[in-house]
């Protein structure tokens, strides 16, 4: 009977001995499931914090396209506009040295005012002023008002890099530029010479 109740024993505390063994293993087992829903829920966080990124860049490369693509359609066309007026301006500025189809007729004209309001017995000094003196500084305001326009031009072509966005107002480039300074060369000279020729200061009228 001593025997049987060792065994017994025996047989209990190998019993509980197993009992253990598994609780351990269910523990563990319990344990690494823990780990591994840990490890899946890091994986779903990095996932979704590295679409979102992806998202930005997208969004931001997308922007940037965009920005490229405005700044290359409004690049072409600000550098025709620009080479347009530059040219304007030189062309102008040689019209005011040379003279010009307006300022001819508006000489004609003021001439023929003169000669109109002159009474025959005037003297030859106020003939000279009323037909001729008074069509000559016409013709001068003309080549002046060219003159101007062509410096206001050429000066406006030059200063355009420095307003607006810059990175939608393209380089000038150098042909533009120089055209553009012929413009005020031009402009500055035939200025010069018209208010000369209206104060009589060159080529002044006779007098008597």
């Amino acid at each position: 009977m001593g025997t049987k109740t060792v065994d017994e024993a025996v047989d209990a505390n190998g019993t509980e001995a197993k009992s253990d063994e598994e609780t351990a293993d269910v523990t563990k087992a319990d344990a690494t499931k823990a780990d591994v829903t840990k490890a899946d829920a890091d994986e779903t966080a990095e996932t979704a914090a590295a679409e979102a990124s992806a998202d930005i860049e997208d969004e931001d490369d997308s922007a940037d396209t965009g920005d490229l693509t405005a700044a290359a359609e409004d690049g072409p066309a600000a550098a025709v506009g620009q080479g347009a007026a530059a040219v304007v301006a030189a062309a102008l500025g040689l019209v005011s040295l040379t003279g010009s189809w307006l300022g001819t007729v508006a000489q004609a004209r003021d001439s023929l005012y003169g000669q109109l309001q002159t009474a025959s017995s005037a003297s030859v000094s106020t003939q000279i002023k009323q037909v001729y003196a008074d069509s000559w500084n016409a013709n001068a305001l003309v080549a002046g008002a060219f003159a101007l326009v062509a410096l206001l031009a050429g000066v406006a072509v030059l200063a355009r890099p420095a307003f607006g966005n810059p990175e939608r107002v393209p380089a000038q480039a150098p042909w533009i530029k120089s055209v553009a300074w012929a413009g005020v060369a031009l402009g500055l000279v035939g200025l010069l010479l018209a208010v000369l020729k209206y104060t009589d200061v060159l080529m002044a009228m006779p007098t008597t």
